[in-house]
Formats: C-alpha cells, structure tokens, sequence
C-alpha cells in the first residue's frame, strides 16, 4: 500500500493530468512525437489558447517539457517512459473492461 507522500503525490498528479479528455489527448499525440502547439492545436482541432492552457497543466504536473528550437518551443513528453506508462495504462484498462471481475460493477458503478 503506497503510504508515502512523495508516492502519493505523484499518482495524484497523473491522475489530475488524465481527468481531462484533451489533456489525455495530447498526451497520446505526444507519446508518438514531440509537437508544437501551433501542430498540437490543429490536430486537436483545439484553439491555441484552450491547448495552452492544457499544457500548462501537464506541465505543472511533470509530465511534459518543452524544448527550444530556434524561435519556436516544442513539447515532448518529460521521460520516454510516460509514453510506455500510458500504454500500459490504456491496455490495462481495457482489458478489464472486456473482463469484468467484479460481479457488483454495475449496481455500484465502481469498475
């Protein structure tokens, strides 16, 4: 059982970084490749300043870092690892929807 802060603290962030759809979604796109925002935006089919502000928040949860390249900025995922973590993740998840354990799922909503 995770019973140290620092533990803790750091799921609590991945968490508040994947409770938004977008953020999720940028999430993945960065997995396959670093992006600009202006790139970001366009394939979200977001505005600039909605993706800012998602990206802000992935960056004050650790899980992004940008990188200058000239006079543009780029974001990347902060470790490689994140992406393998997402995967992981989203076939976990999956695979326990498909095979549902726990016989009270649906009266109690809790898988």
């Amino acid at each position: 059982m995770l019973t140290v802060a620092p533990d803790i603290e750091v799921l609590a962030r991945f968490g508040r970084a994947l409770a938004d759809p977008i953020r999720c979604r940028i999430l993945l796109a960065l997995r396959e490749a670093p992006a600009y925002p202006a790139d970001l935006a366009d394939t979200l089919g977001i505005s600039r300043t909605r993706l800012s502000n998602h990206l802000a928040c992935l960056r004050d949860c650790g899980l992004v870092v940008t990188a200058p390249d000239g006079r543009r900025t780029r974001y990347e995922l902060a470790d490689v690892r994140l992406g393998h973590a997402l995967d992981d993740l989203r076939t976990a998840v999956m695979a326990i929807e498909t095979d549902r354990t726990c016989s009270e799922a649906d009266e109690k909503g809790c898988c």
